[in-house]
């Protein structure tokens, strides 16, 4: 028996392979499970063209066995076989693919397809093996052999006894290490759950010998352990079933076997795309966040399979950040994978299927806000933060794909509305989209910038997130209408009589609110008489880009950038309180210093923003309530 030497290169890609390609050792069984169903397929075809050979599905079937006490895991198939010289060929030389080059041999027809295009997965097993033996017999010839290698040291192929057409492959399982367990590879629980878990859809039978407690006969309580052959798998996968078989039930069941969630999903959609890009797809709007989905520790993603395969759990290629909360599959004869099938190749293909789904989620998401408002709105409560995020990241770029999904609640409905909801029932002198922002829609509401506003019978949006007011700022306008901070120094809201008053008032008083800006010195960049108070005293303005919510919002962060928004304190010179200023700048008696600063801090206050000196603030009250 003499012992063959892999190529030089083939040693190098066989040790990158064990040591470098897959990240988890538990993939070998996946690659040996795709290898057998290829197999399997090969004989298939063989029999359409063939006619002294008959498939019956019933007969074909891959097999798992371990043998916890000579250490061995066997994969059996009943496929087609390999020659001496395919075995020498395919196995002899790594990333020399018999899979591919059947591809390439014969057109595939019938929906079927031939997994392992890349030659390498077979030696995945050296990742779990000391020694992996080979034993075929092909279809055709009388004559059956063993390839057995114990790595890059070579192999060697000898004739063997085998009475069944088909392949068996031995590993025989490392022992254990300080660093890993191999053990696990020959336990019945791990075998099931890596088979469920990246072959449950091999349109094969997996059968496995396992193990079942029942009760013993003719007893009540007492049981005993049978072994039972089971299929393991369950082969046809919900997503290529006609959609109009598949009940609501079908697919809340799927949701809950998958573990997308615990919660029911709100929404469903199956794709079954047959294009430029062929793919299956069921993705699902789930009602309720993950307790980590506002995290760094959540990973976003869509579990991808390859012809029923899983290759990955997690491909967030699929799915844009916006709509991260979206769960469920594709599946996809038509990527291009790498030599692991971990990772996805970058391609047109890839990019044509997440732009498509994402229009599929937005559509599906605008419907569900049209249709069944109530769902929409508990959807909204729970990933509403994540659409505002997508509008303000990559400079807006996402903007208009996100703007018809946003919701804010209206001062004038009292619920949440969306943004063409707003725009539809503006009044033709209304110029502005107006929004005010704070921490809830009770202090919003008691806002004394919103009194202008609200007596013009003009609807104001609430925004209660610290993302809202970025993200609107990112979206600039809607519809053509330009977004409108009632903070803002202009509301652009025409009132003669009002503005006539103040201009008059700002004129007449010139000195009073210089001596008055005089003494808040950096705090404010300017005092004036206010044209949008009714019964306030005093409110805070902001005169740039930088709002007052935004300001607190921004120093919360924990790089402490101390941003300032230039703040103006309006005056309402129709409050009794003004003629207190006047009559205290006219007397000079310090008391236009102590009045000041308790209106601006009150107008901090107010605003929920904090105020400079809190000891010298209640000072200035106990001052006040002994003059």
């Amino acid at each position: 028996m003499v012992k063959k030497e892999f190529k030089a290169e083939s040693k190098r890609l066989l040790e990158l392979m064990i040591n470098s390609i897959y990240s988890q050792r538990e993939v070998f069984l996946r690659e040996l499970i795709s290898n057998a169903s290829d197999a399997i397929d090969k004989i298939y075809y063989q029999a359409l063209t063939d006619d002294n050979l008959s498939f019956n599905k019933e007969n074909y079937y891959i097999r798992v066995e371990a043998d916890k006490e000579n250490r061995t895991l066997k994969v059996i198939d009943t496929g087609i076989g390999m020659t001496k010289e395919e075995l020498e060929n395919n196995l002899g030389t790594i990333a020399k693919s018999g899979s591919l080059a059947f591809k390439d041999a014969n057109e595939l027809k019938d929906g079927y397809d031939i997994i392992g295009q890349f030659g390498v997965g077979f030696y995945a097993a050296f990742m779990v093996a000391d020694v992996v033996t080979v034993e075929s017999k092909a279809y055709g010839s009388d004559e059956a052999y063993k390839w057995e290698s114990k790595g890059i040291d070579g192999y060697t192929i000898t004739p063997v006894e085998k009475d069944q057409l088909g392949t068996t492959i031995t590993l025989k399982i490392k022992e254990n290490t300080d660093d890993e367990n191999y053990d696990e590879f020959l336990e019945e629980y791990r075998l099931k759950a890596i088979i469920k878990k990246y072959s449950d859809f091999i349109r094969y039978p997996i059968k496995m010998d396992v193990t079942e407690s029942k009760l013993k006969e003719g007893s009540e309580d007492e049981y005993e352990d049978h072994i039972e052959e089971q299929t393991i798998n369950s082969m046809v996968p919900i997503w290529k079933k006609n959609k109009n078989e598949l009940t609501e039930e079908d697919y809340e069941n799927f949701y809950q076997e998958k573990r997308y969630g615990f919660d029911k999903p709100l929404k469903h959609i199956h794709l079954n795309i047959d294009g430029t890009v062929r793919y299956n797809a069921i993705l699902y709007i789930p009602e309720n966040r993950p307790y980590d989905y506002y995290s760094q520790d959540y990973e976003k993603g869509l579990e991808l399979y390859s012809n029923g395969v899983l290759i990955m759990e997690k491909c967030a290629d699929l799915i844009p950040d916006h709509f991260s909360f979206v769960k469920g599959m594709v599946d996809s004869e038509d990527l291009s994978l790498n030599i692991s099938r971990e990772m996805l190749q970058h391609d047109r293909q890839l990019k044509l299927i997440a732009k498509n789904i994402t229009k599929k989620v937005k559509n599906q998401l605008l419907s569900l806000q049209r249709d069944d408002r109530e769902k929409y709105e508990k959807f909204y409560e729970s990933f509403g933060r994540q659409l505002k995020f997508g509008v303000y990241n990559n400079f807006g770029q996402n903007k208009e794909t996100l703007q018809d999904l946003l919701m804010f609640y209206s001062s004038k409905e009292k619920k949440m509305v969306t943004l063409d909801e707003y725009v539809s029932r503006m009044p033709e002198e209304q110029k502005y989209i107006y929004y005010a922002a704070g921490e809830s829609n009770e202090r919003i509401e008691k806002l004394p910038q919103t009194e202008m506003v609200k007596d013009k019978g003009f609807e104001i949006l609430y925004f209660t997130e610290e993302v809202d007011e970025f993200a609107i700022k990112m979206l600039m306008n809607y519809k053509e209408k330009e977004f409108k901070s009632i903070s803002s120094g202009d509301l652009g809201i025409d009132e003669d009589e009002t503005e006539e008053s103040s201009e008059k008032a700002e004129k007449d008083n010139k000195e009073l609110f210089a001596a008055m800006k005089t003494i808040l010195a950096d705090n404010v960049k300017e005092v004036r008489a206010s044209k949008r108070l009714k019964s306030h005293p005093v409110c805070l303005a902001a005169d740039g880009e930088i709002s007052l919510e935004m300001e607190k919002v921004i120093n919360a962060m924990p790089d402490n950038q101390q941003i300032k928004a230039d703040k103006v304190l309006e005056i309402n010179v129709n409050h009794e309180v003004f003629q207190s200023l006047k009559d205290a700048f006219a007397a000079d008696n310090g008391k236009l210093d102590l009045y000041t600063k308790l209106l601006f801090n009150q107008a901090l206050l107010i605003e929920g923003m904090p105020i400079n000196d809190p000891v010298e603030f209640t000072n200035d009250i106990c001052k006040v309530m002994v003059s």
